[in-house]
């Protein structure tokens, strides 16, 4: 028996080597941390259950039946973060470089079968040189296999990718379904085509990192949430993340111990909008002052600034932020910004995460290059989000809430559940010079009627009192006041029900 127990040891403590000590020691100096490191980083400590620590490949071609590791490149199971269940992979790159074999992708999709029976999220961290080309066309059916259930997962349990090292050819499109990405600056790179292709193929000369670096796939492409300067801080911020969200669509997102009085007043707030309606101020410092203990998790920060995305807590619950950014482009918004907060509104709205909306936005962003775009479709996609949202939706116009614009940002029209307006707020069609330039266009070549005619639209327009009259505003409220406001309107909306019309799915204008 001895002997039996002595040798099971001796595999697993093989297994736990994955490629060897020269291999771990390289990965270590690339500045990485090893797939086992990562997972018990990730996960609460002695968490962790392995599945499959004895799985090999089954390819004989190429001198492959020589060298048949266990576990395959990839660690699987299932552990706790801060006590809630989650299941996780971990790619090795220590082993074929990671790369996905047809027995490496049956210990993720076994993984993401458990989570969707179980309801708790996946976590994958990527760190692959890709498809094992000696498998051909089995590891090509691998991937597929995981892409299917990345699809019927979506909108079931959250899916969030960590990209630890390379992910390359048909291995970004996984991380590219999952809800949230985030990357590691200087050690992790997303492309379809790598470097040498696209030299082959178009002459361009690019680096690895300018083609699908973090600071690419932050700024321009918007494809990750979030870059991050190392594999700890990386793990540290991804269990932060975990905390707001749900197990499930059948669970509510956790409600942590808060601290923070629900009824604390911010006099600071009653000064936050400048006298100068074209002086712009920083919206997160509102966001800040209504979250408990100003706790804000920031999504996608480093792309299309002038809005911003996030979550927050309030009264321990979880709540999902949307708020123009008048620092950026004055707020306006624009194809960027309109798939940013959809693709939000739309991840909240699939897991009961209520949604907070501050409104400060003089409309969409005017030119050619924003039409040629589609700009038009882009904003119909944030539009569509919110109409279709039945979670709590309290909505907070702080300034500028201008034409079209003021339609899609969470507006009453849209079944926005609570609508303020602080006294400074104000709702048109259209700033008071361009509107007196449309309705008075036979006088505009005297300067003094313009200008009156122009005080007289603010007299009548720049304030919040119209849409209080007619019913599209709840309440004008004081801006020291918001949080507790706020918080009342989440709180009565806890028990709110709303279903859509049955469908077997919508088509949202993508």
């Amino acid at each position: 028996m001895k002997d039996i127990l002595a040798q099971l040891e001796t595999r697993r403590e093989a297994a736990r080597m994955g490629g060897g000590q020269r291999r771990i020691d390289a990965q270590h100096g690339r500045g990485k941390l090893t797939a086992r490191e990562r997972v018990d980083l990730l996960l609460d400590e002695g968490s962790f259950e392995e599945f499959d620590m004895f799985v090999a490949h089954r390819c004989t071609d190429f001198g492959m039946a020589a060298e048949r590791p266990s576990g395959d490149g990839v660690v699987t199971g299932w552990g706790t973060i801060n006590g809630r269940m989650v299941y996780v992979f971990s790619q090795d790159f220590t082993v074929f470089g990671g790369s996905l074999s047809e027995t490496h992708a049956q210990k993720i999709c076994k993984i993401m079968d458990m989570a969707m029976q179980n309801g708790a999220p996946v976590i994958g961290i990527n760190d692959s040189g890709g498809a094992r080309i000696q498998e051909g066309v089995a590891s090509l059916a691998g991937y597929a296999e995981v892409f299917q259930r990345n699809i019927m997962a979506s909108g079931v349990v959250p899916q969030i990718s960590l990209i630890m090292g390379p992910c390359a050819g048909g291995a970004v499109y996984s991380p590219a379904m999952t809800d949230f990405i985030f990357m590691v600056k200087d050690t992790s790179y997303m492309f379809v085509t790598g470097p040498d292709v696209v030299k082959t193929v178009t002459n361009e000369v690019v680096t690895a990192e300018e083609l699908g670096g973090a600071a690419t796939h932050t700024r321009k492409s918007s494809v990750a949430d979030g870059a991050f300067e190392n594999d700890v801080e990386a793990l540290a911020e991804t269990r932060r993340l975990f905390d707001f969200l749900p197990l499930s669509n059948r669970d509510r997102a956790p409600t942590r111990p808060f601290f923070d009085d629900v009824a604390r007043l911010e006099p600071s707030l009653d000064t936050l909008i400048p006298d100068n309606p074209n002086q712009p101020y920083d919206m997160k410092e509102l966001i800040a002052k209504v979250a408990d203990e100003g706790d804000f998790f920031e999504i996608q920060a480093a792309f299309a600034a002038n809005i911003i995305t996030g979550f927050i807590r309030i009264e321990g619950q979880s709540v999902g932020v949307v708020a123009n950014q008048p620092l950026v482009l004055a707020g306006c918004l624009d194809i960027d910004s309109s798939r940013k907060a959809a693709r939000f509104v739309r991840f909240c709205d699939a897991f009961e995460i209520p949604i907070l909306t501050f409104v400060d936005v003089p409309g969409f962003l005017p030119g050619t290059g924003q039409e040629y775009g589609g700009v038009i479709k882009h904003g119909a996609k944030l539009l569509f989000a919110y109409g279709e949202a039945t979670v709590p939706k309290v909505t907070v116009i702080t300034r500028k809430a201008y034409g079209g614009a003021y339609d899609v940002m969470a507006s009453k029209h849209l079944r926005g559940d609570f609508n303020y307006a602080w006294p400074t707020a104000e709702i048109a069609v259209m700033g008071a010079r361009g509107a007196v330039e449309i309705l008075y266009r036979s006088e505009l070549s005297d300067r003094d009627k313009i200008a009156g005619r122009t005080k007289d639209y603010e007299d009548r327009f720049a304030n919040p009192f119209v849409a209080a009259e007619k019913g599209f505003v709840d309440e004008v409220i004081m801006p020291h006041s918001t949080r507790r406001r706020v918080a009342r309107a989440f709180a009565s909306l806890r028990g709110k029900r709303l279903s859509n019309p049955w469908k077997k799915h919508d088509n949202i204008p993508l």
